[in-house]
């Protein structure tokens, strides 16, 4: 579509389209600019409070709370979702994808499948949880918005409402799709724990027809001496 777009463009005006992609071309620069400050200040803070040691803090803030949506990450792994939750809060979503990345490697243990810790993280990552939309403000600033941040309560709203239902959709779905994980473990288990002891070819006492049998041998035998 923008390569049909820009052919009919040059084919019908060619000063519009030059002017249209000069344009562009000047907008883009511009608005990464002013979100250049932006980035730099938040990732700066971020740096410090990790080089400071603040971010154990955070850590045990959310503990609580990270502790129950990843139940089998380690302290490390911990701390960069404590980054990334703060980033997110921020509005800063390409800060956290950095510390998003590094904590799901972290949760990687060579399975071709996706664990729950890695899916959840995921989702709530995209669902972005924002207290602060800094990104989103500073945009509709350089745009020439008379009140950027005039729109923090319907954004509180949406993304609290998403990432809620987006964490009630992995919980729903873990216990829904791990359940033959979870029977196929136990039966494994129970397998080791308690292997099956060869049954015997006839039960304790002989069976009726083989007691007869071997009463005819030997009357057989009898007859024969």
């Amino acid at each position: 579509m923008l390569s049909a777009s820009l052919g009919l463009m040059i084919f019908t005006d060619p000063a519009a389209a030059v002017n249209s992609m000069i344009t562009g071309a000047h907008g883009a620069v511009e608005l990464s600019l002013n979100l250049l400050a932006l980035y730099a200040f938040w990732l700066g803070f971020f740096s410090l409070i990790e080089r400071l040691g603040l971010s154990r803090g955070l850590e045990k803030l959310l503990r609580p709370v990270i502790s129950r949506l990843f139940p089998s990450c380690d302290t490390e792994t911990r701390k960069y979702i404590t980054m990334n939750f703060s980033a997110n809060l921020l509005g800063l979503g390409n800060a956290a994808t950095p510390m998003a990345i590094s904590a799901i490697n972290r949760m990687d243990t060579g399975s071709p499948r996706a664990s729950t810790d890695m899916i959840m993280l995921t989702v709530i990552s995209a669902t972005s949880l924002q207290l602060l939309p800094t990104t989103v403000i500073g945009m509709r600033a350089t745009a020439g918005s008379a009140n950027p941040a005039d729109f923090l309560f319907p954004s509180l709203v949406a993304t609290v409402l998403s990432t809620a239902i987006g964490i009630i959709g992995v919980k729903i779905c873990s216990k829904i799709f791990d359940r033959p994980r979870r029977k196929s473990r136990r039966a494994k288990a129970n397998a080791t724990d308690n292997p099956a002891t060869p049954l015997p070819l006839y039960s304790v006492s002989p069976p009726a027809r083989h007691k007869k049998r071997v009463r005819k041998s030997k009357r057989a035998k009898g007859g024969a001496t």
